[in-house]
């Protein structure tokens, strides 16, 4: 079972290509009590990132865990980017591994049984709605991500991953 919980506050950050549809930094009630914006408008339902979250993790052979989706304005991820990767600008997602397990290369995160037993606290995922062109892949790529993928030192297969599950789902 997937829970939500923290906000972003790891201490090292990969890049990638709050469930619900509230804004980011603003309550419940403040976000209804205005009109969303077009790149909160395309936001997914809570269900929805929930389902993008197990299947990307499943994938990945990892089917237990702890992680949070929270979207952000342009200003709160080029802040979070400026400090943990030190980029000034805003980008789409960042992910916030926390248990950190390596993973020796050529190896999916726990397919071979040598991870931790239990529920895994994975991390967090940070979204950029205006700067992703498809919040639903910025998700799977998040959480690939923080179970340890990397498509800047696999042979294509965080990639490839991301492909099949986005398929899954009609994306």
């Amino acid at each position: 079972m997937f829970g939500a919980g923290r906000r972003a506050s790891g201490s090292a950050a990969a890049h990638g290509s709050g469930s619900g549809r509230a804004a980011a930094g603003l309550t419940a009630a403040e976000a209804e009590a205005r009109s969303p914006t077009e790149a909160e408008a395309r936001l997914p339902t809570e269900a929805e990132v929930r389902r993008l979250c197990r299947l990307a993790t499943a994938a990945a052979g990892v089917h237990d865990g702890h992680l949070a989706v929270e979207f952000v304005s342009a200003e709160r991820i080029a802040e979070l980017n400026a400090r943990h990767r030190k980029r000034a600008n805003a980008t789409d997602v960042l992910a916030f591994p926390i248990d950190g397990a390596p993973v020796p290369r050529g190896q999916r995160p726990h397919v071979d049984g040598t991870g931790p037993a239990g529920a895994r606290e994975l991390g967090d995922v940070v979204i950029c709605p205006e700067y992703a062109s498809d919040v639903r892949e910025a998700i799977v790529h998040g959480v690939l991500h923080l179970v340890g993928l990397d498509h800047e030192t696999d042979n294509g297969e965080m990639l490839a991953l991301q492909r099949r599950v986005l398929a899954q789902v009609g994306a």
